[in-house]
């Protein structure tokens, strides 16, 4: 059984207070809160600022000062939204108008075409926009949904946004021990989302160029899709002005090649695609991530 420390439940509690207060207000009101509390959080975790501010330096570096201080900003606030939209995830109603009135679904029929192939789909995405919200979306419109996750240090926090999650049906996997669960997934049938775009040391992972910079990257996509010759579907939530959704899919491909040197030529391929969406928005990408580890040497 999992440890428990003190310090795990006086953080527990203190987030089970919060979504008790997000969840008692309208959406609107609650997300503005959200909004609040994500600037606060830039003042406070200062560190995390300048991160997020030399990261954004770094992969604009035509930009303004000012224009990477106001994005930086624009960024905290928007991770405050989303973490309030988390926190009332399962409030959405399932069978209602809510799918509709909250979200713009485009292009599904990418996704569905590749499902048809009966080899499952893996749905390539990132911490892009208000990626929580295909969990509601997908199983509302009637794909067979799982999402491979990173578990949280806080089993007690892990365990609450799990059920938050598979409130409407989807299937989380833990990332820690994903790949037969993953294949599992696929051989009946379903769509599999992996983000692609946090840090994994090596091995299971290689260096891939990411906005000028050498990063790590997971491979599993690159592995399962070469091996069991899976479709990739591209996938992306964005939030939009109005704080409505829209999700979209990009047509499928297959990934060519085998051996070393055709798993990182296809890890790259699906970087490039991570990168073009941030591109879109970059106010709603994870930018205080310590996304590029990859030593000088290496560079």
């Amino acid at each position: 059984m999992t440890d428990i420390s003190f310090k795990h439940k006086v953080e527990f509690y203190a987030m089970r207070l919060l979504a008790k207060l997000i969840r008692s207000l309208p959406r609107e009101q609650a997300l503005k809160l959200g909004g609040r509390l994500g600037i606060i959080s830039g003042m406070l975790l200062k560190k995390r600022r300048r991160l997020a501010e030399e990261n954004l330096r770094r992969a604009f570096p035509e930009w303004s000062s000012l224009k990477v201080r106001a994005t930086c900003w624009a960024n905290f606030q928007h991770i405050g939204i989303c973490g309030a939209e988390m926190l009332r995830l399962d409030m959405w109603r399932s069978g209602s108008s809510d799918l509709e009135t909250y979200f713009e679904m485009v292009d599904q029929h990418y996704l569905r075409e590749a499902l048809k192939l009966g080899r499952g789909a893996i749905v390539l995405t990132g911490h892009v926009g208000f990626w929580e919200g295909g969990f509601f979306a997908m199983p509302e419109t009637g794909i067979k949904f799982h999402a491979v996750t990173k578990p949280l240090k806080n089993p007690l926090s892990d365990s609450f946004f799990c059920k938050l999650r598979q409130a409407f049906g989807v299937r989380t996997i833990d990332s820690r021990k994903g790949a037969r669960r993953i294949l599992k997934a696929l051989q009946g049938g379903s769509a599999v989302a992996i983000l692609l775009d946090q840090h994994i040391s090596p091995p299971g992972s290689v260096p891939t160029d990411f906005f000028g910079r050498q990063a790590y990257t997971t491979t599993a996509i690159t592995n399962l899709a070469m091996k069991y010759r899976v479709p990739v579907v591209p996938t992306f939530c964005h939030r939009l002005p109005d704080n409505r959704y829209k999700i979209w899919s990009e047509p499928m491909f297959f990934l060519e090649g085998e051996g070393e040197h055709a798993i990182k030529e296809n890890t790259q391929v699906l970087t490039d695609i991570i990168a073009s969406v941030v591109r879109r928005d970059p106010s709603q990408w994870f930018w205080m991530h310590k996304r590029w580890r990859v030593p000088d040497q290496e560079n």
